[in-house]
């Protein structure tokens, strides 16, 4: 069992040196009702797998059977460069959404103090704080929002700053659920520039939820189209030409 504690947009928990992330037989119920049945998926380090499917098709709840937030069955190892099994291993995860109240004062800044710390700014070496945000926030290219207010992000500055805040520290593994929604058409694509960087400057291995197929197609390694159970997977020509797939999406140019 991992030891999870969430930190607003991060769930983050200690290792290092993740090479894979084993997926194996993974299946979620709620009463009568199979959300997922035989999930078996292997996510390698430096590999941008993007996951695709209707809605309801149990995509986000398999991010959240990763992070051990809902009961499942099945098992989900991660394996050091070692080949050993690592208990522990550092996690990021963007949200679909943060519920916050936009009326609040609470800037940027302050998020990140309290995802740190869990206590008030001004306890602390605001000098020294200032300076590490300002870090934390240069990976996602979001240093000038650091005084800004939550409530007056838009919503590519929003995603910026989750992401910045799920990168704190660099995890083995990034989940993100369609990290995009709410973004524009220009914005969406120098979010997945960003994050295309990312996964090469730090090696890491990414999952990501999203109906975006174009720019799926151009910055995943692998797509894994999921609907209940793993339909079929593969790079994006493999997928986007399954019959599974052009049944339910139609035919896509890429």
């Amino acid at each position: 069992m991992m030891e999870t504690k969430h930190k607003s947009g991060l769930v983050n928990v200690t290792c290092g040196g993740l090479c894979c992330t084993k997926i194996r037989d993974i299946q979620v119920t709620r009463g009568k009702t199979t959300i997922l049945h035989d999930v078996n998926l292997h996510i390698h380090c430096g590999e941008l797998t993007a996951l695709i499917g209707p809605n309801g098709a149990g995509k986000s709840t398999l991010l959240k059977a990763i992070l051990g937030e809902i009961p499942h069955q099945g098992k989900v190892d991660f394996v050091s460069a070692a080949g050993n099994i690592a208990r522990n291993p550092v996690i990021g995860y963007v949200p679909q959404h943060l519920e916050f109240d936009i009326g609040s004062p609470i800037s940027v800044l302050d998020l990140f103090f309290a995802s740190k710390t869990g206590s008030p700014v001004w306890l602390f070496n605001s000098h020294k704080l200032r300076l590490q945000v300002l870090e934390s926030l240069g990976r996602a290219k979001a240093e000038h929002l650091i005084d800004k207010r939550l409530g007056n992000l838009s919503g590519g500055e929003l995603q910026r700053v989750l992401l910045a805040l799920a990168l704190e520290p660099v995890p083995d593994l990034l989940l993100l659920d369609e990290p995009v929604s709410g973004v524009d058409f220009k914005g969406i694509g120098l979010f997945y520039e960003m994050v295309s960087d990312l996964r090469r400057q730090f090696d890491l291995s990414i999952i990501l939820i999203s109906h975006d197929l174009g720019h799926v197609a151009k910055y995943a390694d692998r797509i894994v189209f999921l609907n209940k159970t793993i339909q079929c997977e593969g790079s994006p020509e493999e997928v986007f030409r399954n019959d599974k797939f052009i049944e339910t999406f139609g035919y896509v140019n890429i």
